[in-house]
This record gives structure tokens, C-alpha cells and sequence, in this order.
């Protein structure tokens, strides 16, 4: 990850909130609690305004949400105390999204495929729950009292105003002026966690091909190969981390023909070592080394920036050198307006082949 979001906090965090109470002080509670009823929610009352709304609504979306917390309440309270120790521990785990990304050893997180047969029928029905949640966030009830989330979308970019997408660096994010917005991508994918699909630190604007054609389901917290050993844990960025990294590129290319430059003559490295794990992670989940290495590779990209440096020094009669200077100081300001942090450590590549010795001095 290139650089990292600040969060922004919003009224739509309400909505963990509501499921943080609906979760422990309602499913944990149940064998204790006794039959289920409107009752259980007076101890929150803005989210007992919302249960009973709910129950007196007969649409889609209010018996999704009402039915499927009834259910599960009922699943919970007949689960032995040991049960339900165990689901609260993932809870938490699953909703440290930070810990997660860190791959702290203490933070023990779970996925459907871990549930033990024995909660099976609390696990098919959570699934059902948390997966489509995201997508029920505009029933009424729930409108009135955490927003929307195309409001969350513009008040986060007044904020984030980079512009572009931190996970790959190429494409633009669509901002507070513009009328649509891009999608929130599920860090922990919804489809393999339960517990988070609302937690707003699981949820991070992405562009599309990062979102849609790359990470799509994968799960950045295991490796590919045989994701179900404890062991294939990795480290992942974490998006909204207060300690951002500085990530160093270096390329180095194999051939000095840039006019048949292909993928496998180019070299890319990254730093800096600290993070290495989280590099790695980072680089598999988004297709990093493909995506740049086409882009060195394109017409309108790569071979375009060493022609802008041959035409600058025999249109303008701009020393290569200084064009390079002006670069450098160029990305160390604006690293990702027009792809600078990958455009320097490629014409650096190409200097340290030689492409520029054969040119003539600059006549004063």
C-alpha cells in the first residue's frame, strides 16, 4: 500500500455500535435473558426505537434484519457458556481489524470455514446475517439514524484528498465532486469473516480494477497456499494506520531497447525491509509487479516518459540531468500526480543503462 487513509469518523459507526450491543448484550445474553422480546433493547434506547420500528414493519429489509437477530438469539441461548466464550473472543478478534493486519499472535481470528461442526447452525445463520448486511443499510429505520453512506463516501474524500487509489497508485478515485463514488472494498472480504462487514475500519474506497479485477475475494490475512494452516498467517497494511510507511521502488531493466521492452526485462524491487511481509502481502493480493511492469512496458507510459526526455533535450535543448533533477524534486512534492512515484525509478533505470550517455552535450 502506497500510502495510507486517515480515518474519518462519521454518524454511519452507529451501526457497529448497534451490532456490537445486538451481539453481546443480546445473542451472549440470551441464555441468561429468557425469551426474546423488545425488552432486551432498553438499555440502548436509540437502538430500541429501531428494533420496534422493525417489528411493526412487514418490508424485505426490516424482516431481514429483525428475523435473522430473533434466530440467532434463540441459536445462542442454547449454547453452553463455553460457546459463547469462544464466538466472543472472534468477535473481538475479527473486529480489531488492526491487530489483524499486524498478525499480532494474540489476535486469534476466525472465518466461516473454522467454525467446528458443533455451530454449524449459528454459523449458517450469521453467515446469512453478516454477509448481506452491508447491502441493508438503507432501511428506513436505520437511515434515520446513521446516514448514508454516499454522505460517509463525501465526507471521507474531504478529507482523503489524494485523489488517487492507495492501494495500486494508477487510478483515480472518484472525489467529493463528482456525483457517483467508488465502491468501499471489504479489507477482511465479508464472504470469508464474519462479524465486520459494517465496521467501518474493514471498509476502504478502492478503485475498480484494485476492488474488481485483482483482490476481488482474496484474503490478505493467509497466504494462498493452503490458507487453512495457523501457520500461513501474514502481515497485511493496515489502511488507516497512524504510523505510515515510506515504500521505496527501484527497477532496473535487463535490455537497453525500450522500443521492445517487455515485462521480463524489467526488475523491480521494494522497500524498506521493515515492512517487507506487508510489501509481500501487499504485491500478491493487488497484482502490484504485473500492473506497474505493464505500465513500464506501454506506448503512452513507460516509452513515453524516455521519449518526453529525448524530445525535451532536442526540442527545448534540456539537459537530461536536469529534466532528472526537476523529476526528483517533482516526487518527492506530488509522488502521484502522473504516476511520478513510478515514472523517476524508471528514467533512474534508464540512465544507469546508459540510454542517456549517447546524448550530445546541451550547447549554452
Amino acid at each position: 500500500m502506497l500510502f495510507a487513509y486517515t480515518y474519518v469518523p462519521h454518524k454511519m459507526e452507529k451501526m457497529q455500535e448497534f451490532i456490537d450491543y445486538i451481539f453481546h448484550n443480546v445473542w451472549c445474553s440470551a441464555p441468561t435473558n429468557g425469551a426474546y422480546s423488545l425488552d432486551i433493547y432498553n438499555g440502548y434506547p436509540e437502538l430500541c426505537e429501531v428494533m420496534t420500528a422493525f417489528h411493526y414493519d412487514d418490508s424485505k429489509g426490516a424482516e431481514f434484519f429483525s428475523g435473522h437477530v430473533e434466530r440467532i438469539y434463540h441459536l445462542f441461548a442454547a449454547l453452553l457458556p463455553a460457546q459463547i466464550a469462544q464466538l466472543s473472543s472472534w468477535y473481538q478478534a475479527n473486529n480489531d481489524i488492526e491487530r489483524v493486519c499486524a498478525n499480532d499472535p494474540t489476535t486469534q481470528i476466525v472465518r466461516y470455514a473454522d467454525f467446528p461442526v458443533a455451530l454449524r447452525d449459528v454459523k449458517e445463520q450469521i453467515e446469512e446475517f453478516f454477509k448481506k448486511l452491508y447491502s441493508r443499510l438503507d432501511i428506513a429505520a436505520l437511515k434515520a439514524k446513521i446516514g448514508k453512506i454516499d454522505d460517509h463516501y463525501k465526507t471521507f474524500m474531504e478529507t482523503n484528498k489524494v485523489g488517487k487509489c492507495p492501494f495500486c497508485g494508477l487510478n483515480d478515485l472518484l472525489g467529493k465532486d463528482h456525483g457517483n463514488r467508488d465502491a468501499y472494498d471489504h479489507y477482511l472480504p465479508k464472504a470469508i469473516y464474519p462479524f465486520n462487514s459494517i465496521n467501518f475500519k474493514n471498509l476502504v474506497p478502492a478503485c475498480h480494477h484494485c476492488n474488481s479485477s485483482y483482490k476481488t475475494s482474496k484474503d490478505p490475512a493467509y497466504t494462498p497456499k493452503d490458507p487453512t494452516r495457523t501457520a500461513n498467517r501474514r502481515a497485511v497494511f493496515y489502511p488507516y494506520t497512524t504510523s505510515p510507511h515510506a515504500l521505496d521502488i527501484h527497477i532496473e531493466l535487463r535490455t537497453s531497447d525500450i522500443e521492445k521492452l517487455t515485462r521480463t526485462d524489467i526488475n523491480l524491487t521494494f522497500g524498506p525491509a521493515a515492512v517487507n511481509e506487508q510489501i509481500e502481502t501487499w504485491k500478491d493480493v493487488y497484482g502490484i509487479e504485473e500492473r506497474y511492469e505493464a505500465k513500464l512496458c506501454t506506448e503512452s507510459d513507460g516509452k513515453a516518459w524516455l521519449a518526453q526526455v529525448f524530445d525535451e533535450w532536442k526540442e527545448l535543448g534540456r539537459d537530461p540531468k536536469d529534466f532528472l533533477e526537476t523529476l526528483a524534486l517533482n516526487t518527492r512534492n506530488y509522488p502521484f500526480t502522473d504516476c511520478n512515484f513510478l515514472k523517476k525509478p524508471f528514467l533512474d533505470a534508464c540512465q544507469a543503462k546508459g540510454l542517456f550517455d549517447a546524448l550530445p552535450p546541451v550547447q549554452s
